[in-house]
């Protein structure tokens, strides 16, 4: 006991320095962390601020009431909640395929996946334009039932769901196998049955991995550009989305409609 005293008093001196070093070193990776951030985000977020705003209320409300513009708008939020529906149903699909069950093929569907990843939303868009175009090779087909794909809504809305496939099943399937398959269990043994299952068990208990999830697939599909103008033309009233309308009113120079 007496022993055990007299080493904490020797050691006390020097344990002073090292939670001195510590807590410097605490705050030195916190600034970096805030300096990181901010000159990433903060800053040019504050730029658009304060360019959008430099010349009072009035440009702004009369960029906002542009025809094209609201129709970007509406477009753009039309794509951005078919998207995410699509997504809610089949990507937690996916997620409880993969997870749940095991199969032949299993690991090749889970790195397919993630192909969005590494495919520049330009190569999608002129993939579904080799599939769709009018020398595609789905052209003919298209054709014969009057459905228009390429420089369209429907060529917009699959360009949108490629690019923001991977979202939904990456954020739940973590969630899923870290549930685990015990209550699903207990609920079957009780009687209930597979969507009641899932409806009181299994949604409840990953709800937050299914909304991070849709949050990211509807962020992701509202700020789409590359595969949205290779496929949809860009045309003004029609296809343009908000992005692209970003992207023409700053090459006609209408610097507060960009903003």
């Amino acid at each position: 006991m007496t022993t055990s005293i007299l080493s904490a008093r020797a050691l006390a001196p020097h344990s002073k320095p090292i939670a001195r070093r510590r807590a410097w070193g605490r705050r030195l990776l916190i600034t970096l962390v805030m300096g990181y951030v901010g000159v990433l985000i903060i800053a040019p977020l504050a730029r658009l601020a304060i360019g959008t705003f430099a010349d009072g209320l009035t440009p702004i409300f009369r960029a906002l009431t542009q025809p094209e513009v609201l129709s970007a708008f509406w477009l753009t939020l039309l794509i951005s909640l078919i998207t995410v529906i699509f997504h809610a149903i089949f990507g937690t699909a996916t997620a409880w395929v993969l997870v749940r069950h095991r199969f032949p093929g299993r690991k090749f569907l889970n790195g397919l996946i993630d192909t969005p990843f590494a495919v520049s939303p330009v190569v999608v868009g002129y993939m579904l334009l080799l599939l769709f175009g009018r020398t595609g090779l789905l052209a003919p087909v298209l054709s014969a039932l009057g459905i228009k794909v390429a420089f369209a809504l429907p060529g917009m809305i699959l360009a949108t769901l490629f690019v923001t496939l991977p979202f939904m099943a990456r954020e739940l399937m973590p969630v899923l196998e870290a549930f685990g398959v015990q209550q699903e269990r207990a609920a079957a043994t009780l009687g209930a049955s597979g969507w009641q299952t899932f409806w009181y068990v299994t949604l409840p208990a990953v709800r937050w991995g299914v909304l991070y999830g849709l949050t990211l697939t509807f962020a992701r599909a509202l700020g789409e550009f590359g595969a949205v103008l290779v496929i949809g033309g860009g045309i003004q009233g029609h296809t343009e989305t908000a992005t692209l309308f970003i992207y023409r009113a700053l090459d006609d120079r209408q610097y507060i409609g960009a903003l």
